[in-house]
């Protein structure tokens, strides 16, 4: 049975001290660039959320994973060709510089996304 973590810190403590920077990383690019969003543990992972969630992330074995759905992965191809990549999933290996601006760029995608489809209900 995996761990749930009650709250980002806890989930961050979990991690090794390289892991625990790329998280932390992440989390101040995102909560730079969309200080609306609130942070949440959602799938056992660390999440942002408006409205719904928009991305979520995880340290990995061999990477840190970011899930920014499928639209965000069609979106920003170009810029994700260097990287595996699935449906709705980005792989950044451990062993390279995060793409802080890509993963802030694809944040407020997401946002904008969100704003878009809740304003046409």
């Amino acid at each position: 049975m995996y761990k749930k973590a009650s709250s980002v810190e806890e989930y961050f403590s979990w991690q090794t001290e390289a892991n625990q920077q790329k998280l932390q990383s992440i989390r101040e690019t995102i909560s730079a660039a969309l200080p609306e969003a609130k942070e949440v543990i959602s799938y056992h992972m660390p999440a942002f959320k408006t409205t719904e969630i928009l991305v979520y992330y995880a340290a990995m074995k061999n990477h840190i994973g970011f899930y920014p759905k499928a639209e965000a992965i069609i979106e920003f191809k170009k810029e994700l060709a260097t990287y595996n990549t699935s449906k709705g999933t980005i792989q950044f290996p451990l062993d390279q510089p995060l793409p802080l601006d890509l993963i802030r760029d694809i944040a407020i995608f997401r946002n904008e996304r969100v704003k878009i489809q809740k304003s046409n209900i």
